[in-house]
Parts: C-alpha cells; sequence; structure tokens
C-alpha cells in the first residue's frame, strides 16, 4: 500500500491465498515467480516468512520447530534480476540495512522491522522510546495498551490484543483482518523508502536519456 501511495504499480505474489490484496495478485512460489519474471519490474520488494528468523522462535513450544529461511536465496536472485529491490524482515533476521520503528512516524506501536536494499537508503533518527508498555500477567495484555504522555493508547500490538477497529487505525489498513495484521507491516514504512527509490529512478531516467 505504501508503495502505491507514492506512484508506483503494485503486483502481490504468494504462495497462499489473499483474497483482501487490494492490487494485482499472483498466486505462486514467489522464488519461482522472480527467478522468471523478476526483470519485468522496476523495483521489487521482498518479505520470505520471518517465522524462523524472529526471537519467538525460542518460545519453548516452538524451538523445535524448523521453518525455511529464504532471505539468502531470495537475496541471490534479486541480486541476478538486475532490478532494484528491498528485503524486509523482523530485528532477528539482523540485515546488513537500516530498520524502522512506528515511532519514527508518529505511529501508537514500535514494530521494528528491518530494510535491506540494492540501494542506499536514509533512514529516520531513532528516538529512545518515550512510550511504557503496560504490566500483565499475559504478553498480549502486556503489549495491548501503551502510555503515551499520560494518555493510553491502543496500538503496541495491533494484531492481537487491539480491537481490530483500532488495529486497523493504528496501521493504517483499513481491509485487513486480524490475522493479516499480525503479518503486515504499516505503509508509513514503505511510503517512506518508496519515495526514495522513485526519486532515484525518475533520476536514473533522466540521466540515461539526457
Amino acid at each position: 500500500m505504501g508503495y502505491s501511495r507514492v506512484g508506483f504499480t503494485i503486483t502481490g505474489v504468494d504462495i497462499k491465498t489473499q483474497k483482501h490484496y487490494p492490487f494485482e495478485f499472483v498466486q505462486g512460489d514467489a522464488l519461482e515467480y522472480l527467478a522468471e519474471h523478476g526483470h519485468e519490474f522496476d523495483v521489487i520488494h521482498a518479505s520470505p516468512p520471518c517465522q524462523g528468523y524472529s526471537i519467538m522462535r525460542n518460545l519453548p513450544w516452538l524451538r523445535h520447530k524448523e521453518y525455511p529461511l529464504l532471505i539468502q536465496p531470495m537475496r541471490v536472485l534479486l541480486e541476478a534480476s538486475g532490478r532494484e529491490w528491498v528485503i524486509e524482515n523482523v530485528m532477528g533476521a539482523r540485515l546488513p540495512a537500516g530498520w524502522l520503528c512506528g515511532s519514527m512516524f508518529g505511529l501508537p506501536f514500535f514494530r521494528h522491522r528491518y530494510f535491506e536494499s540494492s540501494r542506499l537508503l536514509l533512514m529516520p533518527a531513532h528516538q529512545k522510546h518515550q512510550n511504557t508498555i503496560l504490566r500483565g500477567r499475559m504478553l498480549g495484555h502486556r503489549a495491548a495498551t501503551i502510555v503515551h504522555n499520560g494518555a493510553q493508547r491502543v496500538g503496541a500490538n495491533v494484531g492481537h490484543a487491539a480491537g481490530v477497529g483500532e488495529a486497523r487505525a493504528a496501521m493504517g489498513l483499513d481491509y485487513m483482518t486480524r490475522e493479516e495484521l499480525t503479518q503486515a507491516i504499516p505503509p508509513a514504512y514503505t511510503e517512506y523508502i518508496g519515495r526514495q527509490l522513485m526519486v532515484q529512478l525518475v533520476v536514473d531516467k533522466a540521466s540515461t536519456s539526457g
């Protein structure tokens, strides 16, 4: 959604059906599609499954589960495409690049995400978190509400504990289900990155034509 807001035409690819996806959608293996069609696009944004990189995999009931680690094979195909690209993933992936936080955009949650790109991306300064996540016995409760300047704001964990309406408003995604929101990143992130990429593409085109 963020890329669309800055003028990109979007085609999404996922191995699972995404019935609420608002743009052109292709159901299929993203790695296979990238290998065959990557050269047809100006920019490719990849979000490989994050479970294998997440710190949540250290939870006792997840510790023995195996998840695909697809960042490296995805990176190889992206570089081979000859196009500009972005890889997004959770902090546990430790991508060699910058990261974004909801607080950088005035959003009522953190949701830190790494972004690696074929181009240099400038990232906003990350100020110390001034929000306090309330105490609670359950992780969902602790993440449900944050206190900022004395006022409670729901959204620190926009997918699980917050009401779906509040979560949609916090994320800026009014068409997603609760489960979809847990897997999403805010459009503010990709809009910020997309603006930089769009400028670079326009400059490249001007220099080539000139």
